[in-house]
């Protein structure tokens, strides 16, 4: 379980970038967390990774602190920003070898996940070129294939999507929820409306730093469509 309780985070003192944050996201939940540019979608995910401090609340990972037991919690999670920026001097496989040594992964184990992953996201030929002759969407994979490799607890993921060609997506969609049968949660930003009321059984939107709607994703957008609702949100003072 992820539990986010009453969490605040100002980047100048004044103007709060996440306000009074109250969200929990259980295991088997794919929770979408939509916003416009700004919103605080970021800074909350960062905050939760343990990237950026916060001023108020907690953050709860099964039963484990973000500020009191940070490498407990980390160990349950994996990460994804928006943007790949990883080891460029490394390659595929050294960059997964090194994320598969920091969370203790025997060899067998990693061998199997990269062959796994490597196969379903086209990644095989690539794997011994350095990741800086990689398309950004290659980079997204590898990104991708790293945070799976020690089979996450919880996932959180900055625009996952973006870059990534319609196959993939699709393949990392069907991951998701495999993953979620067993017992993981996932929680990612997106821009992709559609995609989050397809793919997602529960939703948040956030407006200026501020929670305005959460819950089932059926029970909220009812008779509308998600982006109808997020349109109507966003015109509300």
């Amino acid at each position: 379980m992820l539990k986010i309780n009453n969490v605040s985070k100002s980047y100048d003192g004044k103007k709060k970038a996440i306000d009074q944050i109250n969200l929990t996201i259980e295991p088997g939940d794919i929770y979408g967390f939509i916003g416009h540019n700004g919103a605080g979608k970021t800074t909350l995910l960062k905050a939760i990774a343990g990237i950026h401090s916060f001023d108020e609340g907690d953050i709860y990972v099964h039963d484990f602190s973000i500020k009191k037991d940070p490498l407990d919690a980390k160990k349950l999670m994996a990460y994804i920003p928006d943007n790949p920026d990883i080891y460029e001097s490394l390659t595929g496989r050294q960059y997964i070898d090194f994320i598969s040594d920091v969370f203790d992964i025997d060899l067998d184990k990693r061998n199997r996940l990269i062959d796994q992953y490597a196969t379903m996201f086209e990644m095989t030929s690539v794997l011994n070129d350095q990741i800086s002759s990689y398309s950004h969407g290659m980079k997204q994979k590898i990104v991708i294939m790293g945070a799976l490799i020690h089979e996450p607890k919880i996932m959180l993921l900055d625009e996952p999507f973006v870059g990534l060609d319609p196959k993939a997506s699709f393949l990392l969609k069907e991951v998701f929820n495999k993953m979620c049968e067993k017992g993981s949660l996932i929680f990612f930003s997106t821009h992709v409306l559609e995609v989050a009321e397809k793919l997602c059984n529960k939703v948040a939107i956030i407006k200026n730093g501020q929670i305005v709607t959460n819950g089932l994703t059926k029970d909220i957008i009812e008779d509308e469509s998600l982006e109808h609702l997020f349109m109507e949100l966003l015109k509300e003072s």
